[in-house]
């Protein structure tokens, strides 16, 4: 089997980036290799025109651009989130019980539960530490080779649960089972944990002071099906989005004349977006206004730009399932491999609207890419999205799209190839266009 270029990246940048920490540091280290230059929000920002740019915020969201020529007169803004939902490991939390070790988890977003159960899990985020010299350091880490799971309850005493449906008590089903009790480990011995045990093997940890550590799944991203045509793997809501806009920015690199390209990825969006990294932050405002200052703009030409600009916000959409084709609105059944998702709802949960659409409506004209649009059943709720919280914070028509996907929220997700490739066609095109599409006012 050949496969794209773009989905063997897309696999290894599922691969490498089990956090949106490890994410925004893959991406960070990719775009200085393509001579982006760092910024900095402490330090300050020199920005010239016609040149890359690429910063993090806390390690867990980022931006890039690329600064046009002449004074911005638009903003082309592809947004999306770089977390997904997972089981975050508590804070010093190990229990020695039954013969057990056991490390206890938050639920962090709305994951699938029964997805985790009796997978071979691993832990990774941020650590802070004191090392042998006593000086505090800070990584990024992986434990993958002492593998955790969270076995299941046997059918035998659980007889209903076919028939009725696994229930699981989020705060005493969900325990990593991480070893049987070791002799090694005294229960009573505080100066030296579990966990600090195993970062000893691999990282020159004293003390451990602080972490954010996430559990996930150990199995790698792989295609599947036959013909060879979908993805399965973690965290492709929403790294799949994330990839295709890197993807645009760094296939259409040349600077405009006077039009910002731009992405930004943020954290939290799974838990709501207020937090120093997510959509509800300064972050975008502040940096949009350190650019727009470096050309000598007032805050008024400030909100000229912003009005005038689009915010292309992508995520996954829900995929008909075959199983369930009842969950769907017969009108509109999106299918896997069938095209690119424009998501509305009346209740703006999505920041569609017949104007913010036009730009992806004459841009698949372009490269003839079908679309496809999901409206939710109206007894069925929909998710949301980053773009409203964006579209009321910053004034900027916002159009909500993505790719189809099943098992949305699992530790393992499905989604096709051809809509990934179709995603990133689609956006190099818009970043591409010399004009951006906009309809003339007949009122």
């Amino acid at each position: 089997m050949t496969l794209s270029p773009i989905i063997k990246d897309l696999i290894s940048f599922l691969d490498l980036c089990p956090t949106a920490l490890h994410a925004t540091n893959y991406l960070l280290k990719k775009l200085c290799q393509k001579h982006y230059q760092e910024l900095s929000e402490e330090k300050g920002m020199q920005i010239e025109p016609g040149k890359h740019y690429v910063l993090h915020n806390n390690g867990s969201a980022l931006c890039a651009f690329i600064t046009p020529h002449l004074t911005p007169k638009r903003l082309r803004l592809y947004a999306s989130h770089l977390d997904s939902p997972c089981l975050k490991l508590k804070h010093f939390t190990q229990v020695h019980k039954h013969q057990s070790v056991l490390l206890g988890v938050e639920v962090y977003g709305a994951p699938l539960l029964t997805s985790w159960l009796n997978r071979d899990l691993g832990l990774a985020g941020r650590i802070i530490f004191k090392d042998q010299s006593d000086q505090i350091k800070e990584t990024l880490v992986r434990l993958e080779d002492h593998s955790f799971m969270i076995p299941q309850l046997a059918i035998h005493l659980d007889r209903q649960v076919n028939e009725q449906g696994l229930l699981l008590n989020k705060q005493e089903h969900l325990f990593l089972l991480a070893s049987l009790n070791d002799p090694s480990i005294n229960e009573n011995d505080k100066t030296t944990t579990f966990l600090e045990t195993l970062l000893q093997q691999k990282w020159p940890v004293k003390k451990l002071i602080a972490y954010d550590l996430f559990a996930y799944p150990l199995e790698k991203a792989r295609i599947v099906g036959y013909p060879p045509s979908m993805l399965a793997g973690f965290r492709i809501d929403s790294l799949a989005s994330v990839h295709a806009a890197t993807t645009a920015l760094l296939q259409e690199s040349e600077p405009l004349q006077d039009e910002l390209k731009m992405v930004i990825f943020w954290d939290h969006e799974e838990i709501g977006s207020q937090s120093t990294q997510g959509a509800l932050s300064p972050f975008f405002m502040q940096i949009i206004e350190r650019i727009l200052a470096s050309y000598g703009a007032s805050r008024s030409e400030l909100f000229s730009v912003l009005n005038r600009s689009t915010c292309i916000s992508i995520d996954l959409a829900h995929a008909l399932h075959p199983n369930y084709a009842n969950k769907h609105d017969e009108q509109h059944q999106v299918l896997l491999g069938n095209g690119i998702t424009i998501k509305h709802n009346a209740q703006h949960r999505y920041a569609t609207n017949a104007s913010s659409f036009l730009p992806i409506y004459q841009a698949a004209q372009l490269c003839n890419i079908n679309l496809q649009h999901f409206v939710s059943r109206n007894d069925i709720p929909c998710g949301s999205t980053i773009g409203p919280l964006h579209a009321s914070l910053t004034g900027m028509p916002t159009v909500d799209i993505g790719c189809p996907q099943l098992s949305m929220h699992s530790a393992r997700e499905l989604m096709a190839c051809q809509d990934h490739l179709d995603m990133c066609k689609l956006l190099t095109t818009l970043f591409a266009l010399k004009k951006w599409p906009e309809a003339t006012n007949f009122i």
